[in-house]
Order: structure tokens, then sequence, then C-alpha cells
């Protein structure tokens, strides 16, 4: 059952841009990161501060739960860990690489620790190993990596 604040958020921001009847039929996701309480709300707070504007995912876990990848333009409301709405991001853009081609930038972009590559590779490693193990998946350093870049546009 979704809460009842993601469509309240949404409705909202449709009113901001002026299409509070949403003639546009614009849609969205809802969904919070990682696979914590502490992590999802404290990297909700980074995307509210303007600090975290990317994420990572494995491309072969959208292969595997039948999901389709994010694209660009697509809107997102980042949840709490219990489903709660924090804000509503959109992709910009969508970049499919392997996970030892992640550069600086990229880790940048994501926001998370302290920004460096070293920080995004070895927390990614980590939170990557433990999903495939989930599906009886080893990790490796060329496994495809679906970073999505974003913008927070309302919260």
């Amino acid at each position: 059952m979704i809460d009842p604040s993601v469509e309240e958020m949404w409705q909202h921001y449709l009113d901001s841009i002026g299409d509070a009847d949403n003639f546009s039929k614009k849609t969205y996701t809802s969904w919070f990161f990682c696979n914590d309480e502490d992590s999802a709300s404290a990297l909700a707070e980074l995307v509210k501060k303007g600090i975290k504007r990317g994420t990572a995912s494995l491309f072969c876990l959208y292969e595997i739960e039948q999901e389709a990848l994010p694209t660009e333009g697509c809107y997102s409301i980042v949840t709490d860990f219990h489903g709660r709405a924090q804000c509503i991001i959109q992709t910009k853009k969508i970049t499919v690489l392997p996970f030892n081609e992640v550069d600086d930038t990229l880790a940048t972009i994501e926001g998370e620790g302290d920004g460096s590559l070293k920080y995004w590779q070895t927390t990614h490693r980590h939170f990557f190993t433990e999903e495939l193990a989930t599906f009886d998946m080893a990790f490796t350093e060329e496994l495809l990596v679906v970073f999505e870049e974003f913008e927070l546009v309302y919260q």
C-alpha cells in the first residue's frame, strides 16, 4: 500500500507547476534509497540539501526483477524507509557502465560520504555484494552499473 503522502506530494507538485489536473499526464515511481532505515533517511536528506544528485544500481537486477530502467525525464518520489514522501526528483541522464569504470565525477555526483571515488567503490562494492547474495550471484568489478543523474524538483 502506498503511503498517502506520496500522492499528496505529487498533487502539490502538479499544482506548483500549473498542472493541477495533470493534463500533461506526467507519471512517477516512488522508492527509497538502500535497504535500511538509517541509510534511506540520510540519503533522502542529502538529496533535499542538493548534495546527492545521482544514484547507482546494478543493471542485472533490473533484468532479474523485470523492471524497466529509469529514463531521462522520468519522475521519482523519494520516500523514507516507511514509504513517506520526502521529495521529487527528475532523471536527467542515464549512464550504463562497468563498476570499474565509475570515475571521480560520478562519485562526486552521488554525493555520499566524503564524495571520493574510494568511498563510492567501498560502499557500493559492499552494498552490491549483499544485494547479489540474495540471488546467489557474486559481485565482480565488471558488472554493469546504471548511474542515474537527477535534479531535485520539489520538496
